[in-house]
């Protein structure tokens, strides 16, 4: 009997061993991807590291429920949409007056700068069902199997966004070279 209740307690040791390793493994691995694209999403680092921190944290839960490593990636970035899902179920917005708002325009000291803000400005602006898809695309090099899987899609459904995404990047820069030619002569 007592020795059944050692291996018991032996099994459940090497048990949590072995997933605290998965999940030391999958942190190493996988941290700087989760934190680079929930930044993306809601563009501040204290908030990114949050959810990052709180998907890596639910992550941990569940880690018993990922039989697949391969797909890995694909369901922390899951999780990591679902925690910002849950942010604004939480969040009461405080209402600003926009009489009181002030704008303040930055100066930027290089052309790289502008362009680079230009380029994400324009992206922000694309609808959600082209802008997901492109960014999976751009920030984890996603396949178009991959999207479609993560946005629960038909492959040609991303394929198409992704061609009309990337066609409205296109005519929208090709529109600011226009306005930025007639400016400057």
């Amino acid at each position: 009997m007592f020795w059944r209740k050692q291996n018991k307690e032996a099994s459940v040791s090497s048990d949590m061993a072995s997933k605290q390793q998965r999940y030391e493994a999958l942190v190493l691995a996988l941290h700087a991807d989760i934190f680079r694209y929930a930044y993306w999403l809601v563009k501040d680092k204290a908030v990114a590291e949050d959810i990052t921190q709180e998907t890596f944290l639910r992550a941990w839960k569940s880690l018993d429920t990922l039989q697949d490593e391969k797909a890995a990636k694909s369901w922390l970035i899951t999780i990591l949409r679902r925690e910002n899902a849950r942010r604004f179920e939480r969040k009461q917005f405080d209402l600003v007056d926009i009489d009181d708002v002030a704008i303040i325009d930055e100066q930027l000291s290089s052309e790289v700068e502008i362009e680079h803000r230009e380029l994400r400005a324009i992206m922000n602006a694309l609808s959600d069902e082209y802008k997901e898809p492109l960014m999976l695309q751009i920030i984890f090099g996603y396949s178009g199997d991959e999207i479609a899987e993560q946005l629960n899609l038909n492959k040609n459904t991303v394929m198409t966004r992704l061609f009309r995404a990337r066609n409205q990047v296109k005519e929208a820069l090709e529109k600011a070279n226009e306005h930025r030619g007639r400016q400057n002569g």
